[in-house]
């Protein structure tokens, strides 16, 4: 689980990760605080080299919502990813979870390739729809946001 003292790390992990967002460092604090049972670091000769945010909407509390996956350039290559996440979910706090979801712009092929092998490795129904639309949510300043969902997942291990 992330520290508080990580927030600054995973910032420059993910400002080392395009094309992923940047967050604000309050934002990744507060992830690593409050939203620590949903978020997961690794670390390499105590460096960390990988992240994965998420949550659990309150509106929909059998959904974990995947936010920002960032993996080193060093430590790629090494199912990472997806470990964090088996890892997440495996989680007591995700107890009852039967889908994972997440957003993806289109141009993201790493971030497809994550969610769709997650998909075929579980065995598990993939679907993607539009989210949030370039013009409709971000005023043309954004790619449109592709939802990828992922279940029903297996119970109870999905390694």
């Amino acid at each position: 689980m992330p520290a508080a003292t990580d927030g600054p790390a995973i910032s420059v992990l993910i400002a080392a990760c395009p094309p992923l967002d940047r967050n604000s460092a309050y934002c990744n604090l507060l992830q690593c605080t409050d939203f620590a049972d949903s978020c997961i670091v690794a670390e390499s000769d105590g460096s960390i080299v990988g992240w994965v945010s998420g949550y659990r909407p309150p509106a929909a509390p059998d959904l974990f919502f995947v936010w920002q996956v960032a993996v080193s350039p060093a430590a790629r290559g090494q199912r990472l990813a997806a470990r964090m996440i088996d890892a997440l979910l495996a989680r007591p706090q995700q107890a009852g979870v039967t889908h994972l979801t997440t957003t993806v712009t289109d141009d993201n092929r790493a971030s497809w390739a994550l969610f769709e092998g997650l998909a075929r490795r579980w065995n598990a129904p993939f679907e993607r729809t539009a989210r949030f639309e370039r013009e409709a949510h971000f005023a043309g300043a954004h790619a449109t946001e592709w939802q990828a969902q992922i279940g029903p997942l297996p119970q109870p291990s999905r390694s």
